[in-house]
């Protein structure tokens, strides 16, 4: 009884019958969520798990078999990579409850759940003349700018959200860099550029200069992700360019900058990644640069 007072094995069936899974997210929802970017959607989707049975079981009855029997609910009507997106923040939830908030959880349940996504990863490249065709394709559109985000995408790797968020106060065309306060994973990033980046930028800043009283306030590219979504739909229907997502010129550029022969920590340095696996699930060698490496004849 001592050894499993001092490992914490008698508190849960004191403390964890008091508390329902459903007050534990609905803490978790008012406390963690609202500081985190996707904010809005994971209050979505905690709030469809509250209205699951599961979130009425204490904490003291939770099992991974109570888990096992959600997930086997989803599944009838999601995929397995939605679910396991949707479970993220609940098995993030019981770490930040046994380790933070100091509630008695031998075991995050979550963890123990059997749950295989299938790996649905991306690796569409620009494939030979499509960059000049998207390029023209983006021509067509009112504003210029389409086209110069189609380039600065192409040359930076940089999200969609921190080219339409960069303000020119973060741009230092003498050192050839860009810096983004806070990307996705909440870190901060010093981007160098490359000639055709630094070359769209100075051309930029000479149209705008004029207009521009401050800084810290206008952005570099001055439009909306929803007009951008909407002439990247536009400007493609005419064209014979198929299944190409804005998304995938970040896919391009960092296999772009392997094909320089950039190192992965020089890489994962612009592209912003801290792992090395998701790294690579974003580096894809084209397959007639590979054939051209294969010898003549055996």
């Amino acid at each position: 009884m001592e050894v499993q007072a001092d490992r914490g094995d008698l508190l849960p069936t004191q403390t964890k019958q008091k508390h329902l899974l459903a007050d534990l997210v609905v803490r978790y929802k008012t406390e963690i969520t609202p500081g985190k970017k996707g904010s809005r959607d994971e209050t979505i989707v905690l709030d469809a798990f509250l209205r699951d049975p599961i979130c009425q079981k204490t904490l003291c009855s939770l099992t991974v078999t109570d888990f096992a029997g959600y997930r086997n609910r989803r599944l009838k009507t999601i995929s397995s990579a939605t679910l396991k997106r949707q479970l993220n923040p609940i098995c993030h939830m019981f770490n930040v409850a046994r380790t933070e908030w100091g509630i008695p959880i031998k075991e995050n349940p979550v963890e123990g759940l059997r749950l295989k996504a299938r790996d649905n990863r991306r690796e569409r490249r620009l494939r030979d003349g499509e960059r000049e065709k998207l390029l023209e394709a983006a021509r067509t559109r009112q504003s210029p700018y389409i086209e110069w985000i189609v380039i600065f995408a192409i040359e930076t790797a940089m999200r969609r959200g921190e080219i339409l968020g960069l303000h020119w106060d973060q741009v230092d065309l003498k050192r050839r860099s860009v810096t983004i306060l806070e990307s996705k994973n909440g870190y901060s990033r010093t981007i160098p550029l490359t000639p055709t980046a630094v070359a769209l930028l100075q051309d930029i800043w000479r149209q705008v200069s004029p207009s521009v009283s401050n800084k810290k306030t206008t952005k570099v590219f001055p439009i909306t992700a929803n007009a951008l979504r909407m002439a990247w739909e536009r400007m493609l229907k005419p064209t014979d360019i198929e299944d190409l997502h804005f998304h995938d010129l970040r896919h391009e550029a960092i296999s772009r900058f392997f094909e320089m022969r950039l190192t992965v920590p020089e890489v994962a340095s612009i592209s912003g990644h801290r792992d090395t696996k998701m790294l690579m699930r974003y580096a894809h060698a084209r397959i007639d640069s590979i054939q051209m490496k294969f010898p003549k004849s055996i």
